[in-house]
């Protein structure tokens, strides 16, 4: 009699749990509204794309628009170097280095893709006084 009766409530709460109930749908003939010109946002240029990548990145621990920190201030890096140095600063930036600026090592970003290495040092060349 046990048997039936346990049998009988875990049959009912089987059925009930494998029941579907849709929820009602609501249906609308309402048009989406069009962007304006101002909600859409323009494409950053790859120098505000460098520049972002710096703000996330831990670059500002030891780097500054102006003024040194532990490194060279980005204007200090601008100054002396150009558009030709490019894929060099980026691969500095992914490998590190040390020597150009004084004993401390930059430290090397190895995850870092080149082509946002290269956005990096894009933005640092247009601070160039």
């Amino acid at each position: 009699m046990k048997n039936i009766l346990t049998s009988a409530i875990f049959g009912t709460l089987f059925l009930v749990s494998c029941s579907k109930t849709e929820a009602p749908k609501s249906e609308t003939n309402t048009m989406l509204k069009e962007p304006t010109e101002q909600e859409v946002t323009a494409a950053k240029t790859p120098e505000e794309e460098g520049k972002d990548l710096i703000e996330k990145a831990n670059c500002l621990t030891c780097h500054k628009e102006e003024g040194k920190l532990v490194g060279p201030s980005y204007a200090e890096v601008a100054a002396k170097y150009s558009e030709a140095d490019i894929d060099m600063l980026a691969d500095k930036i992914i490998n590190g280095g040390s020597g150009v600026w004084g004993d401390v090592m930059m430290t090397p970003h190895p995850g870092m893709d080149k082509e946002n290495a290269k956005k990096m040092v894009k933005y640092i060349l247009t601070l160039k006084k």
